[in-house]
């Protein structure tokens, strides 16, 4: 899998494949499918050089994104710590392109600047919490019973993990 910066021609597969997640359930918090003027409108938040986001491409196809998004924007001495979000489409699970993404945001991590990443993950979605753990994410943070998916309550974690020893 290649990985290059996102434009805005694959809005369209990254939207699949998030809404794919959707979807799916405990993937993500969304319950409803993500319009495609939505997804415009946050690509818009994220830029090049600072918030950056990133597709996995496999025989020309958008396969797989991952991005950097601002810890509540504006407010500069956060600038340092961002989301991670990685999504991958689910005709290429368990093919190791998950792995790729996460030492691929890793290794972009400190050229942009970020001393911590963090994800935010439902409860339930053990598949992310075993690749954050490989990954050496440790556990920041728990919500208790903030989630409703279909009247199934469950709890939302953070973890995170410094860059560079910060």
């Amino acid at each position: 899998m290649d990985i290059r910066l996102a434009q805005s021609s694959d809005l369209e597969a990254i939207n699949t494949i998030y809404n794919q997640a959707v979807a799916a359930r405990y993937c993500t918090a969304d319950l409803d499918p993500i319009s495609i003027d939505e997804r415009k409108i946050w690509f818009q938040s994220h830029s090049e050089d600072k918030y950056p986001v990133y597709v996995g491409v496999e025989n020309g196809e958008v396969i797989a994104w991952f991005s950097f998004s601002a810890w509540r924007l504006g407010r500069r001495a956060l600038e340092m710590s961002v989301e991670v979000s990685y999504y991958i489409h689910d005709a290429h699970f368990r093919k190791g392109y998950a792995n790729q993404l996460m030492n691929f945001a890793l290794s972009k991590a400190p050229e942009l600047g970020f001393k911590n990443l963090f994800a935010i993950l439902l409860e339930p979605n053990t598949a992310s919490i075993k690749l954050l753990e490989k990954f050496d994410f440790e556990l920041w943070g728990r919500l208790p019973d903030i989630a409703n998916i279909d009247g199934e309550i469950c709890s939302q974690r953070i973890y995170g993990r410094k860059i560079n020893n910060c």
